[in-house]
């Protein structure tokens, strides 16, 4: 059978890849970033003067994000006898604030084309104005940012079902937030966001298919014959 006709194979690899390949994106966009790479207070006009680079950025760091939802739809997953209820939670607020969070990196394509059409200062104002938007602000920023506490929540709820290490979510909240600080956050946060979704997407993809369905017995070590027969290791 081949994985895309295999449902347990096929979405358990979907997840644990995503997890897997996710953070590369998001350090990818980082780096490519020029604003970020400037670094400081004052980065008006730098969109504007590179464009390309807020494209390839812009489009990694969207995806980047997007990568993230089949991963949490499988923490979710593996979530089944403790926290269930918690689980269930965190992971919808997570999946829908994640969605919402992508969406603000069409932000840089705004600053990009106003700085070049109507100069730095006057386009990074009317961006700023755009942004400033109720909409926009309760819309999309606010929930996005809920999104990534419900991402922090799901993975400690995952840790508590013993589905993966407590140190995951501290990892990965590190990861997100410390990458944008141009060198040295992007090389230790993002090494610790690697790390963060990396060790929960590796246990998806080295589990059997009947771990992923959850079809194991509790005690695997205990199972013997009818007879009690110890020896037997089928």
């Amino acid at each position: 059978m081949s994985v895309l006709s295999d449902p347990r194979r096929f979405r358990r690899w979907a997840a644990g890849l995503s997890l897997i390949v996710a953070p590369l994106f998001y350090l990818a966009g980082v780096v490519v970033d020029p604003a970020l790479r400037q670094g400081g207070d004052d980065t008006r006009g730098v969109y504007g003067m590179y464009p390309d680079q807020v494209s390839l950025s812009a489009s990694l760091l969207h995806w980047s994000w997007i990568l993230m939802l089949p991963g949490i739809v499988g923490m979710v997953h593996l979530i089944r006898t403790r926290g269930v209820v918690l689980g269930h939670i965190a992971g919808g607020i997570a999946f829908l604030g994640v969605v919402n969070f992508s969406a603000l990196m069409f932000g840089d394509f705004v600053y990009s084309r106003l700085e070049r059409t109507f100069g730095a200062v006057r386009g990074d104002m009317l961006a700023n104005e755009i942004w400033s938007d109720p909409g926009a602000q309760f819309g999309f920023r606010l929930p996005g940012f809920i999104g990534l506490v419900g991402l922090f929540v799901l993975g400690l709820v995952l840790a508590y079902a013993r589905q993966g290490p407590w140190w995951s979510p501290f990892a990965i909240t590190i990861g997100w937030m410390g990458s944008p600080i141009f060198p040295i956050g992007t090389v230790v946060a993002g090494l610790l966001f690697i790390a963060g979704t990396g060790v929960i997407g590796l246990r998806m993809l080295r589990m059997s298919d009947e771990e992923w369905a959850g079809e194991t017995l509790p005690q695997a070590a205990s199972s013997g014959s009818p007879t009690g027969n110890l020896a037997n290791t089928r």
